[in-house]
């Protein structure tokens, strides 16, 4: 499965993104980001997508399909959305439900990589 992460403003919460990179199986790892995520360095290797997370909600879905397009190879994403707030969130849920994509929450907990 493939793995898309936000990463978002306060750089605290890009632990989870970075643990579950290293905790998951991963086919791919997508990294979508802001200018200034640019500079999240990781050893496992992922492709990361700039957008403009201070677009209006609707541009910012639009940026997100349209970047996201051809990306994804399978029907389903894991999806951690564990930076970011709501704006960021509602962009990126719409344009992969919209692409159409299936959508299974993941996080790193101490149990491990699960899915919600």
């Amino acid at each position: 499965m493939e793995l898309i992460a936000l990463l978002s403003t306060g750089k605290g919460t890009w632990g989870q993104v970075s643990g579950l990179m290293t905790h998951g199986e991963w086919e791919k790892i997508i990294l979508i980001g802001g200018d200034f995520a640019k500079d999240f360095k990781h050893n496992k290797e992922f492709e990361f997508v700039k957008v403009d997370l201070d677009k209006k909600l609707k541009d910012l879905k639009d940026e997100l399909s349209q970047k996201l397009q051809g990306k994804i190879d399978g029907t389903e994403v894991a999806l951690s959305i564990a930076s970011g707030g709501g704006k960021e969130h509602m962009a990126l849920i719409s344009a992969l439900i919209n692409l159409p994509v299936g959508i299974r929450f993941a996080a790193l907990t101490k149990e491990g990589v699960i899915d919600l």
